[in-house]
Protein backbone atom coordinates (compact mmCIF):
# COMPACT_ATOMS: atom_id res chain seq x y z
CA UNK A 1 0.00 0.00 0.00
CA UNK A 2 1.41 3.33 -0.95
CA UNK A 3 2.43 5.88 2.17
CA UNK A 4 -0.82 8.23 1.26
CA UNK A 5 -2.91 5.50 1.91
CA UNK A 6 -1.81 4.28 5.22
CA UNK A 7 -3.38 4.96 8.46
CA UNK A 8 -2.01 4.74 11.96
CA UNK A 9 -4.15 3.48 14.77
CA UNK A 10 -3.23 3.95 18.56
CA UNK A 11 -4.89 3.29 22.19
CA UNK A 12 -5.09 7.30 23.76
CA UNK A 13 -3.18 5.40 26.68
CA UNK A 14 -0.28 5.00 24.14
CA UNK A 15 -0.98 8.52 22.27
CA UNK A 16 -0.40 10.16 26.14
CA UNK A 17 2.22 7.63 27.02
CA UNK A 18 5.85 9.28 27.54
CA UNK A 19 8.11 8.41 23.89
CA UNK A 20 11.80 7.75 25.17
CA UNK A 21 13.35 7.76 21.69
CA UNK A 22 14.65 10.05 19.41
CA UNK A 23 12.93 10.94 16.21
CA UNK A 24 14.52 8.24 13.77
CA UNK A 25 13.02 5.14 15.75
CA UNK A 26 9.88 6.74 16.55
CA UNK A 27 8.92 7.12 13.11
CA UNK A 28 9.87 3.98 12.35
CA UNK A 29 7.76 2.57 14.95
CA UNK A 30 4.49 4.16 13.32
CA UNK A 31 5.52 3.04 10.19
CA UNK A 32 5.50 -0.54 11.57
CA UNK A 33 1.87 0.42 13.10
CA UNK A 34 0.36 1.45 9.76
CA UNK A 35 0.94 -2.05 8.58
CA UNK A 36 -1.08 -3.27 11.63
CA UNK A 37 -4.89 -4.61 10.24
CA UNK A 38 -6.75 -4.03 13.34
CA UNK A 39 -9.02 -6.61 12.28
CA UNK A 40 -6.86 -9.25 11.81
CA UNK A 41 -3.67 -8.23 13.95
CA UNK A 42 -0.76 -9.99 12.26
CA UNK A 43 0.70 -13.44 13.50
CA UNK A 44 3.08 -14.12 16.12
CA UNK A 45 3.00 -10.04 16.31
CA UNK A 46 4.78 -9.85 12.95
CA UNK A 47 4.81 -7.27 10.16
CA UNK A 48 7.05 -6.88 6.68
CA UNK A 49 8.52 -3.11 5.25
CA UNK A 50 9.83 -2.29 2.42
CA UNK A 51 13.25 -0.98 3.26
CA UNK A 52 12.44 1.49 0.40
CA UNK A 53 9.12 2.32 1.50
CA UNK A 54 10.91 2.94 4.73
CA UNK A 55 13.79 5.12 3.02
CA UNK A 56 11.17 6.86 1.24
CA UNK A 57 9.82 7.77 4.78
CA UNK A 58 12.41 8.55 6.66
CA UNK A 59 13.94 10.92 3.65
CA UNK A 60 17.05 9.27 3.94
CA UNK A 61 20.15 9.46 0.92
CA UNK A 62 20.93 6.61 -0.80
CA UNK A 63 25.12 7.71 0.40
CA UNK A 64 24.33 6.51 3.91
CA UNK A 65 20.44 5.13 4.42
CA UNK A 66 21.96 1.83 5.01
CA UNK A 67 24.24 3.05 8.09
CA UNK A 68 21.26 5.14 9.41
CA UNK A 69 19.09 2.28 9.16
CA UNK A 70 21.16 0.20 11.15
CA UNK A 71 21.90 3.39 13.51
CA UNK A 72 18.24 3.73 14.23
CA UNK A 73 16.81 -0.15 14.54
CA UNK A 74 20.10 -0.86 17.10
CA UNK A 75 19.06 2.88 18.86
CA UNK A 76 15.75 1.35 19.21
CA UNK A 77 16.21 -1.82 20.70
CA UNK A 78 18.60 -0.57 23.09
CA UNK A 79 17.56 2.63 24.20
CA UNK A 80 13.85 3.14 23.17
CA UNK A 81 10.26 2.72 24.87
CA UNK A 82 7.48 4.04 25.98
CA UNK A 83 6.47 5.05 29.37
CA UNK A 84 2.81 4.21 29.31
CA UNK A 85 1.07 5.52 32.29
CA UNK A 86 -3.07 3.97 33.13
CA UNK A 87 -4.95 5.17 36.11
CA UNK A 88 -6.33 2.84 38.53
CA UNK A 89 -7.75 3.32 41.24
CA UNK A 90 -6.48 5.95 43.35
CA UNK A 91 -3.34 6.63 41.51
CA UNK A 92 -1.32 5.08 38.42
CA UNK A 93 0.29 1.88 36.92
CA UNK A 94 3.12 2.46 35.09
CA UNK A 95 4.35 0.44 32.35
CA UNK A 96 8.12 0.93 30.59
CA UNK A 97 7.51 -1.12 26.83
CA UNK A 98 10.30 -1.61 24.56
CA UNK A 99 7.90 -1.59 21.24
CA UNK A 100 9.90 -3.49 18.60
CA UNK A 101 12.17 -5.86 20.00
CA UNK A 102 13.07 -7.64 17.08
CA UNK A 103 14.07 -6.79 13.63
CA UNK A 104 15.69 -9.10 10.91
CA UNK A 105 16.88 -7.96 7.48
CA UNK A 106 19.70 -9.11 4.99
CA UNK A 107 21.43 -7.39 1.97
CA UNK A 108 19.76 -8.94 -0.84
CA UNK A 109 16.25 -8.22 -0.14
CA UNK A 110 14.18 -5.55 0.31
CA UNK A 111 11.64 -6.91 2.63
CA UNK A 112 12.32 -6.08 6.90
CA UNK A 113 11.01 -8.52 8.98
CA UNK A 114 9.66 -6.48 12.70
CA UNK A 115 7.89 -8.19 15.50
CA UNK A 116 5.70 -6.08 18.13
CA UNK A 117 6.61 -6.75 21.41
CA UNK A 118 3.62 -8.76 23.06
CA UNK A 119 2.83 -5.68 25.74
CA UNK A 120 2.46 -3.43 23.34
CA UNK A 121 0.10 -5.40 21.06
CA UNK A 122 -3.48 -4.26 22.82
CA UNK A 123 -2.99 -0.63 22.33
CA UNK A 124 -2.33 -1.35 18.82
CA UNK A 125 -5.87 -3.31 18.23
CA UNK A 126 -7.73 -3.82 20.80
CA UNK A 127 -9.32 -0.42 19.80
CA UNK A 128 -13.24 -0.91 20.93
CA UNK A 129 -12.90 2.98 22.07
CA UNK A 130 -10.37 5.54 23.24
CA UNK A 131 -8.20 5.54 20.03
CA UNK A 132 -7.13 7.40 17.57
CA UNK A 133 -6.77 7.36 13.69
CA UNK A 134 -4.52 9.50 11.81
CA UNK A 135 -2.63 9.65 8.24
CA UNK A 136 0.86 8.81 8.11
CA UNK A 137 2.08 11.47 6.09
CA UNK A 138 1.09 14.03 8.21
CA UNK A 139 4.37 13.27 10.37
CA UNK A 140 6.07 12.45 7.57
CA UNK A 141 7.33 15.41 7.22
CA UNK A 142 7.63 16.23 10.88
CA UNK A 143 11.33 16.38 11.70
CA UNK A 144 11.45 16.77 15.93
CA UNK A 145 10.38 14.00 18.01
CA UNK A 146 8.28 16.54 19.67
CA UNK A 147 6.33 17.36 16.68
CA UNK A 148 5.08 14.31 16.60
CA UNK A 149 3.96 13.54 19.79
CA UNK A 150 2.53 16.94 19.84
CA UNK A 151 0.69 16.45 16.74
CA UNK A 152 -0.50 12.76 17.89
CA UNK A 153 -2.33 14.67 21.07
CA UNK A 154 -3.43 16.89 19.54
CA UNK A 155 -5.07 14.70 17.18
CA UNK A 156 -6.26 12.94 20.01
CA UNK A 157 -8.14 15.59 21.30
CA UNK A 158 -9.44 16.82 17.96
CA UNK A 159 -10.85 13.47 16.65
CA UNK A 160 -12.69 13.77 19.79
CA UNK A 161 -14.03 17.23 18.79
CA UNK A 162 -15.37 15.78 15.24
CA UNK A 163 -16.91 12.77 17.18
CA UNK A 164 -19.09 14.26 19.50
CA UNK A 165 -20.47 17.15 17.39
CA UNK A 166 -21.39 15.00 14.58
CA UNK A 167 -22.72 12.45 17.43
CA UNK A 168 -24.51 15.84 19.27
CA UNK A 169 -23.95 15.08 23.16
CA UNK A 170 -21.63 17.29 23.89
CA UNK A 171 -22.34 21.74 24.46
CA UNK A 172 -20.34 24.20 23.05
CA UNK A 173 -18.10 24.50 25.47
CA UNK A 174 -17.05 20.88 25.99
CA UNK A 175 -16.50 21.20 22.29
CA UNK A 176 -14.22 24.10 22.53
CA UNK A 177 -12.32 22.45 24.96
CA UNK A 178 -11.41 19.55 22.63
CA UNK A 179 -10.20 21.70 20.15
CA UNK A 180 -8.84 24.09 22.34
CA UNK A 181 -7.15 21.57 24.91
CA UNK A 182 -4.81 22.93 28.00
CA UNK A 183 -2.08 20.88 28.93
CA UNK A 184 -0.14 21.42 32.21
CA UNK A 185 3.45 22.28 31.55
CA UNK A 186 4.63 19.49 34.08
CA UNK A 187 2.58 16.75 31.87
CA UNK A 188 4.01 18.28 28.57
CA UNK A 189 7.38 17.90 29.80
CA UNK A 190 6.22 14.40 30.73
CA UNK A 191 4.92 13.41 27.15
CA UNK A 192 8.11 14.93 25.69
CA UNK A 193 10.78 13.52 27.45
CA UNK A 194 12.13 16.88 28.82
CA UNK A 195 12.05 16.80 32.46
CA UNK A 196 15.78 17.22 32.04
CA UNK A 197 15.80 19.57 29.35
CA UNK A 198 15.40 23.32 28.60
CA UNK A 199 15.45 23.64 32.58
CA UNK A 200 15.52 27.62 33.90
CA UNK A 201 14.12 30.14 31.62
CA UNK A 202 10.91 28.43 29.80
CA UNK A 203 12.33 30.17 26.45
CA UNK A 204 14.40 27.70 25.80
CA UNK A 205 12.10 25.08 26.21
CA UNK A 206 9.49 27.10 24.61
CA UNK A 207 11.26 27.32 21.22
CA UNK A 208 12.42 23.66 20.81
CA UNK A 209 9.54 21.67 22.13
CA UNK A 210 6.92 24.37 21.23
CA UNK A 211 7.24 26.41 18.77
CA UNK A 212 9.68 25.11 16.28
CA UNK A 213 7.00 21.65 16.57
CA UNK A 214 4.37 23.90 16.22
CA UNK A 215 5.51 25.57 13.04
CA UNK A 216 6.20 21.91 11.74
CA UNK A 217 2.61 20.85 12.33
CA UNK A 218 0.84 24.01 10.91
CA UNK A 219 3.43 23.22 7.76
CA UNK A 220 3.12 19.74 7.39
CA UNK A 221 -0.19 18.79 8.69
CA UNK A 222 -3.79 19.35 8.30
CA UNK A 223 -4.03 20.99 10.98
CA UNK A 224 -3.33 24.99 11.93
CA UNK A 225 -2.31 25.69 15.16
CA UNK A 226 -1.64 28.35 17.70
CA UNK A 227 -1.20 28.39 21.52
CA UNK A 228 -1.62 30.56 24.57
CA UNK A 229 0.83 30.74 27.69
CA UNK A 230 -1.56 30.65 31.15
CA UNK A 231 0.28 32.07 34.32
CA UNK A 232 -0.25 31.60 38.00
CA UNK A 233 1.42 34.36 39.44
CA UNK A 234 4.93 35.11 37.51
CA UNK A 235 5.29 31.05 36.09
CA UNK A 236 3.84 29.98 33.11
CA UNK A 237 1.78 26.89 34.30
CA UNK A 238 -0.08 25.76 31.00
CA UNK A 239 -0.24 25.69 27.37
CA UNK A 240 -3.63 25.78 25.89
CA UNK A 241 -3.34 25.28 22.18
CA UNK A 242 -6.19 25.74 19.56
CA UNK A 243 -6.56 23.50 16.42
CA UNK A 244 -8.40 24.23 13.39
CA UNK A 245 -8.65 22.23 10.13
CA UNK A 246 -6.75 23.83 7.24
CA UNK A 247 -9.12 25.51 4.68
CA UNK A 248 -12.27 25.73 7.96
CA UNK A 249 -13.55 28.33 9.59
CA UNK A 250 -12.82 27.82 13.25
CA UNK A 251 -15.56 26.40 15.84
CA UNK A 252 -16.43 30.13 17.09
CA UNK A 253 -18.07 30.84 13.71
CA UNK A 254 -20.10 27.68 13.97
CA UNK A 255 -23.59 27.67 14.60
CA UNK A 256 -22.98 26.45 18.16
CA UNK A 257 -20.46 28.95 18.72
CA UNK A 258 -18.98 28.13 22.31
CA UNK A 259 -17.97 30.83 24.89
CA UNK A 260 -14.39 31.39 25.38
CA UNK A 261 -12.11 29.57 27.88
CA UNK A 262 -11.64 31.44 30.81
CA UNK A 263 -8.22 31.17 32.09
CA UNK A 264 -7.55 31.62 35.97
CA UNK A 265 -6.11 34.94 35.13
CA UNK A 266 -9.42 36.53 33.63
CA UNK A 267 -11.21 35.00 36.23
CA UNK A 268 -9.05 37.00 38.91
CA UNK A 269 -9.18 40.04 36.99
CA UNK A 270 -13.05 39.85 36.71
CA UNK A 271 -14.35 43.02 38.49
CA UNK A 272 -16.79 40.02 39.50
CA UNK A 273 -14.18 38.30 41.52
CA UNK A 274 -13.45 42.27 43.17
CA UNK A 275 -16.79 42.80 44.07
CA UNK A 276 -16.95 39.12 45.48
CA UNK A 277 -14.25 40.61 47.84
CA UNK A 278 -15.86 43.88 48.46
CA UNK A 279 -18.61 41.92 49.84
CA UNK A 280 -16.39 39.60 51.93
CA UNK A 281 -17.90 36.55 50.11
CA UNK A 282 -14.16 36.22 48.29
CA UNK A 283 -11.58 35.63 50.37
CA UNK A 284 -8.02 36.90 48.91
CA UNK A 285 -6.60 33.10 49.62
CA UNK A 286 -9.74 31.70 47.86
CA UNK A 287 -8.16 33.63 44.29
CA UNK A 288 -5.54 31.14 44.30
CA UNK A 289 -8.02 28.12 44.35
CA UNK A 290 -8.18 27.15 40.25
CA UNK A 291 -11.01 25.24 40.42
CA UNK A 292 -13.42 27.60 42.51
CA UNK A 293 -12.04 30.60 40.36
CA UNK A 294 -12.74 28.79 37.20
CA UNK A 295 -16.66 27.05 38.46
CA UNK A 296 -17.21 31.44 39.50
CA UNK A 297 -16.04 32.46 36.11
CA UNK A 298 -18.32 29.68 34.06
CA UNK A 299 -21.49 29.44 36.15
CA UNK A 300 -21.25 32.93 37.92
CA UNK A 301 -20.37 35.72 35.78
CA UNK A 302 -22.03 35.24 33.08
CA UNK A 303 -25.22 35.22 34.96
CA UNK A 304 -24.26 38.42 36.98
CA UNK A 305 -22.99 39.89 33.45
CA UNK A 306 -26.88 39.16 32.28
CA UNK A 307 -28.18 40.49 35.21
CA UNK A 308 -26.24 43.72 35.40
CA UNK A 309 -27.25 44.33 31.69
CA UNK A 310 -31.16 43.92 32.32
CA UNK A 311 -30.98 45.76 36.42
CA UNK A 312 -27.63 47.28 37.20
CA UNK A 313 -24.59 46.80 39.06
CA UNK A 314 -25.61 49.08 41.94
CA UNK A 315 -28.35 46.50 42.55
CA UNK A 316 -26.19 43.33 41.74
CA UNK A 317 -23.59 44.98 44.54
CA UNK A 318 -26.94 45.08 47.22
CA UNK A 319 -27.84 41.81 46.55
CA UNK A 320 -24.13 40.05 47.32
CA UNK A 321 -24.32 42.56 50.18
CA UNK A 322 -27.43 41.44 51.45
CA UNK A 323 -26.46 37.30 51.11
CA UNK A 324 -22.93 38.09 53.47
CA UNK A 325 -25.22 39.76 56.05
CA UNK A 326 -27.88 37.20 55.75
CA UNK A 327 -25.36 33.54 55.08
CA UNK A 328 -23.28 31.58 57.39
CA UNK A 329 -21.85 28.16 56.90
CA UNK A 330 -20.72 28.09 52.81
CA UNK A 331 -19.72 24.99 51.76
CA UNK A 332 -20.27 25.27 48.21
CA UNK A 333 -20.17 29.28 47.62
CA UNK A 334 -20.63 28.70 43.43
CA UNK A 335 -23.95 26.60 43.90
CA UNK A 336 -25.25 29.04 47.09
CA UNK A 337 -24.23 32.18 44.90
CA UNK A 338 -26.39 30.80 41.51
CA UNK A 339 -29.40 29.70 44.26
CA UNK A 340 -29.38 32.87 46.27
CA UNK A 341 -29.06 34.96 42.67
CA UNK A 342 -31.90 33.14 40.83
CA UNK A 343 -33.77 33.88 44.39
CA UNK A 344 -33.21 37.42 44.04
CA UNK A 345 -34.71 37.33 40.74
CA UNK A 346 -37.69 35.48 41.33
CA UNK A 347 -38.39 38.63 43.98
CA UNK A 348 -37.33 41.53 41.57
CA UNK A 349 -40.29 39.67 38.83
CA UNK A 350 -42.77 39.71 41.44
CA UNK A 351 -42.08 43.03 42.67
CA UNK A 352 -42.13 44.25 39.25
CA UNK A 353 -45.50 42.68 38.63
CA UNK A 354 -47.18 44.07 41.47
CA UNK A 355 -46.02 47.80 40.70
CA UNK A 356 -47.22 47.26 37.08
CA UNK A 357 -51.11 46.06 38.69
CA UNK A 358 -50.70 48.65 40.82
CA UNK A 359 -50.03 51.34 38.68
CA UNK A 360 -52.93 49.76 36.50
CA UNK A 361 -55.14 49.86 38.98
CA UNK A 362 -54.29 53.54 40.10
CA UNK A 363 -55.22 54.44 36.23
CA UNK A 364 -58.53 52.91 36.34
CA UNK A 365 -59.28 54.94 39.72
CA UNK A 366 -57.93 58.21 38.19
CA UNK A 367 -55.29 58.62 41.06
CA UNK A 368 -52.28 60.51 40.22
CA UNK A 369 -49.48 58.61 42.21
CA UNK A 370 -45.62 59.56 41.72
CA UNK A 371 -43.47 56.58 41.49
CA UNK A 372 -42.30 54.26 44.53
CA UNK A 373 -38.58 53.68 44.65
CA UNK A 374 -38.73 50.01 45.47
CA UNK A 375 -37.99 48.28 48.89
CA UNK A 376 -34.94 46.63 48.20
CA UNK A 377 -33.13 49.48 46.88
CA UNK A 378 -33.12 52.51 49.13
CA UNK A 379 -36.03 51.89 51.92
CA UNK A 380 -34.14 53.36 55.07
CA UNK A 381 -34.99 51.30 58.28
CA UNK A 382 -36.11 48.33 55.89
CA UNK A 383 -32.95 47.25 54.33
CA UNK A 384 -29.65 47.00 56.77
CA UNK A 385 -27.45 45.72 54.36
CA UNK A 386 -28.56 49.11 51.75
CA UNK A 387 -28.02 51.33 54.66
CA UNK A 388 -24.52 49.79 55.62
CA UNK A 389 -23.30 49.48 51.72
CA UNK A 390 -24.50 53.51 50.90
CA UNK A 391 -23.20 55.00 54.32
CA UNK A 392 -20.90 52.73 56.32
CA UNK A 393 -18.31 51.57 53.11
CA UNK A 394 -16.22 54.50 51.56
CA UNK A 395 -14.17 51.58 50.87
CA UNK A 396 -16.94 49.96 48.83
CA UNK A 397 -17.99 52.77 47.13
CA UNK A 398 -14.89 53.68 46.08
CA UNK A 399 -14.58 50.17 44.86
CA UNK A 400 -18.19 50.15 43.05
CA UNK A 401 -16.58 53.03 41.00
CA UNK A 402 -13.78 51.46 39.84
CA UNK A 403 -15.90 48.25 38.57
CA UNK A 404 -18.25 50.52 37.02
CA UNK A 405 -15.06 52.29 35.12
CA UNK A 406 -14.10 48.90 33.79
CA UNK A 407 -17.26 47.59 32.94
CA UNK A 408 -17.30 50.65 30.87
Amino acid sequence: MELEKKKVVEHNDLIKSSAKMDVVPLKIFELAVSEIDTFNPPKDNTIYLSKKELFKFLDVDDSNKNYRFRQAISKMQKQAFFEIREEKGKGYVFRNIVPIPYVEWNSYSDSVKIRFDVEIMPYLTELKTNFTQFALTDIQGLKSKHGIIIYKWLNMNYNQFEYYRKKGNRDGQQLYNLCNPIIEVDELRWLTNTQKEYVGRFTNFEIYVIKKPIKEINKYTRFNVSYDKIREGRKITKIQFHISLKGEKTIENSSSKPKKVVTLADAQQSPYSQLLIGAFLLQISDVQDEKLMLSLAAKIYPKYAEFVEKYSLDILKKHLEYVKDHSTNIKDLVTYLDNALEDYQKRLVGQEKDNKESKLKNRKKGVIQKEKIPDYISTPGKNKLTQKGIEASKTADELLAKINGDIK
